[in-house]
């Protein structure tokens, strides 16, 4: 089982959000990105949301950082540490536009991306975009189809319902032959999604215990990824104990990667926050990466 970072500082929101973070911006969330880095952590996050309306900003948090420009920046002060969308929602995007920018931040970053993808459920926010809220599930599905035959092709051809191209030419492209889809969700439908269509799931507001029994039902193709949240905030040097326990609880139901969020009172403590959980995560079955840094260099020309 792996461990990742919930990136702190680009979401506000109340959940989650601690003090420190509403003052804070690239350079705190970069140092934590570079600790996370050398320590062999397995990935950062970023989320989506392009326009929040403010009532409902008020519950969820408005301050939501582009992930491809974060990610961007984040790509060059690190060196191997994937870089997680957590989610982006495919009805607000054409999947040629998600194989051209995502692949460009996959061919920068040497082949470090993981696609966090979903269906979406804030229906004012589709209608801002003016994207289709109501086939939104029928054009996800056909979405992740287009995205898994052109993403790492420059030259992709699709024929769908909503999707039809042919004779494009998309470069640069991501580099990675297949790059992961972790499909977000709450539902069986979106574990189905995710067996048939990704390389993970990624449950949201479901507990420990209906995610286990979600599991049970289902059979999981070999080399799937089971990415759960550690639940509350972990705080490796206060409360080690329960730092573990978190841990061994979802691994005890086949977590394959745990994505933690940390408690922490600014950038430093928050890396040593980091430094804490490095050196006894293993006790819970946490392996972090210790393979050499990747560069652009790294991958087979003939991929690009």
């Amino acid at each position: 089982m792996y461990i990742g970072v919930t990136s702190p500082v680009v979401i506000d929101h109340p959940d989650s959000r601690v003090e420190w973070e509403r003052h804070a911006g690239i350079d705190e969330l970069a140092r934590v990105a570079e600790a996370a880095d050398r320590l062999g952590y397995h990935h950062v996050t970023c989320s989506e949301h392009v326009a929040v309306p403010s009532r409902i900003a008020a519950e969820r948090g408005g301050v939501y950082w582009d992930p491809l420009a974060t990610f961007g920046y984040l790509a060059a002060r690190t060196h191997r540490i994937r870089l997680n969308t957590r989610v982006l929602v495919l009805g607000y995007h054409h999947p040629l536009e998600i194989a051209k920018r995502y692949g460009t931040l996959d061919a920068i970053s040497g082949g470090r991306l993981v696609l966090g993808l979903g269906v979406g459920s804030l229906e004012e926010e589709f209608a801002l975009l003016g994207a289709s809220f109501a086939d939104r599930g029928a054009r996800a599905d056909e979405a992740l189809l287009a995205l898994r035959a052109g993403l790492s092709n420059p030259n992709p051809e699709f024929h769908g319902t909503f999707y039809d191209y042919a004779d494009v030419e998309v470069r640069p492209h991501a580099v990675q032959p297949r790059v992961p889809f972790w499909i977000g969700g709450r539902t069986a439908r979106s574990l189905r999604r995710a067996v048939t269509l990704g390389d993970g799931w990624l449950p949201f507001g479901l507990t420990v215990q209906q995610i286990d029994e979600m599991l049970r039902r289902v059979d999981l193709p070999a080399g799937f990824d089971v990415v759960l949240d550690a639940g509350r905030l972990l705080d490796p040097l206060g409360d080690r104990d329960a730092a573990l326990r978190a841990l061994d609880r979802r691994r005890a139901i086949g977590a394959t990667v745990v994505s933690a969020g940390i408690v922490s009172t600014g950038a430093d403590h928050y890396c040593d926050q980091l430094s804490a959980l490095h050196e006894y995560a293993g006790e819970a079955g946490v392996t972090f990466e210790s393979s050499p840094p990747k560069t652009p260099s790294d991958i087979d020309e003939s991929s690009r």
